[in-house]
């Protein structure tokens, strides 16, 4: 990577000109939800729950998504757009929330961006590796606030965490960081009888974007994420939340290798993704970072544990522990702050007002386009191990991954 170019990916503030667009104190934000499906309504619900937005414009391949986005919020004069650039293009949006299949992100954030549109775009922020630097620069360059929907950054149990363990040394040095993330059935869903014929209105080669054409397949549009054409599988999908928590933790979000191995093993429903993955990154403070899952029900579960010399820090979403080393040490064991149940839309609701308050004060938010673009960076390396079936070496400065 250049100079410029990093300078232009790692500038750590906007320009006074960003102040141009702040709103005032009195001012609610003007929202286009891009991508109606389940995580866009919802997230798009809990940015009403601010009650500092009006969500007033909404943009689906399928209208019935539209409607049912309507129908679950408070959005229902809200103008329906079937293409996201007819949307961008209404001057009275404010900020963008980008929920559309991965395959999309790219193309939506950089054209919200380019049309001086604040983003949330919901994680991961690539679909491809080489697709995270243009889309900070985007940011950069029109000086917008590009939030990325890994609300982990907002968790006050995980600030807490870090600052108590991590950043006072007590957990001493910490060689392996392990990640897992089981049963999660949410990349088994079954397409329902209303759309295993293509519904008239459903805009498939639209939804296809820029992948390369095949006819309709009810799977492939309702369970995407199972496909590596759309998605990244659980890899990213799962593995870049809790990455990014061993890149906050951790003070470093630039692997040097990674390794991975698994396999569509237990569900030869189609997908392409695979149901079992294991992948092993290591980082050049020396340190490896691994990540396990399986879809089977046989185990279920997620968490990270931080393993150190003076003992091991657990967390998830609900709490976290520190055991000190030593046989028969007593764990000390920390909920998050309570809120709304579930845990995962209290994290969420955070994120979504740390945006809203840097899409006043300009400053940067928690998951700022930069850490969203590394943390999706270390999940593709894993992909690409896994792909490629080899070691993947990349170079931190550069960005870029090694020739054989």
């Amino acid at each position: 990577m250049s100079t410029t170019r990093r300078e232009i990916i790692s500038a750590s503030a906007l320009t006074a000109l960003s102040y141009s667009r702040v709103m005032g104190a009195n001012d609610r934000v003007q929202m286009g939800l891009i991508g109606c499906g389940d995580r866009g309504t919802h997230v798009m619900q809990l940015f009403q729950a601010s009650q500092r937005v009006d969500v007033v414009a909404l943009c689906d391949v399928y209208p019935a998504k539209i409607d049912d986005a309507k129908t679950k919020s408070k959005a229902s004069s809200a103008k329906a757009y079937h293409e996201h650039q007819e949307l961008i293009a209404n001057k009275s949006v404010d900020v963008t929330l980008i929920a559309t299949p991965d395959h999309w992100h790219s193309t939506v954030a950089i054209d919200a961006l380019n049309a001086k549109k604040d983003v949330y775009v919901e994680k991961p922020l690539t679909l491809k590796i080489e697709e995270g630097p243009a889309i900070v620069k985007a940011a950069r360059v029109n000086e917008r606030i590009c939030q990325v929907g890994m609300q982990q950054r907002s968790g006050r149990h995980y600030l807490q965490a870090k600052a108590e363990y991590l950043d006072s040394g007590k957990l001493g040095k910490v060689p392996l960081c392990r990640t897992w993330w089981h049963g999660n059935g949410y990349h088994l869903r079954k397409a329902p009888a209303s759309l295993q014929t293509k519904p008239s209105n459903l805009d498939w080669s639209r939804f296809l974007g820029p992948v390369k054409w095949r006819d309709y397949d009810p799977q492939q549009y309702f369970n995407w994420r199972a496909y590596l054409d759309f998605g990244g599988g659980q890899v990213t999908d799962l593995f870049t939340h809790w990455i990014d928590v061993v890149h906050m933790f951790m003070g470093q979000d630039t692997p040097v290798s990674a390794s991975a191995s698994g396999g569509v093993y237990a569900y030869k429903d189609g997908r392409t993704a695979p149901d079992t993955i294991n992948v092993l990154l290591e980082y050049p403070t020396q340190f490896t970072a691994t990540f396990e899952a399986t879809l089977v029900p046989g185990i279920t579960g997620a968490g990270i544990e931080f393993c150190g010399t003076e003992g091991k820090l657990w967390i998830d979403r609900s709490r976290y522990e520190f055991t000190p080393k030593g046989r028969g040490a007593t764990p000390v064991v920390v909920p998050a702050e309570p809120g709304t149940p579930p845990l995962n839309d209290s994290l969420t609701q955070s994120h979504v007002n740390n945006f809203l308050d840097c899409v006043k004060s300009r400053k940067l938010p928690n998951g700022d386009v930069l850490i969203g673009h590394r943390s999706a960076q270390a999940s593709h390396l894993g992909n690409i191990a896994y792909m490629q079936k080899r070691k993947i070496d990349f170079d931190p400065q550069r960005e870029e991954i090694l020739p054989f």
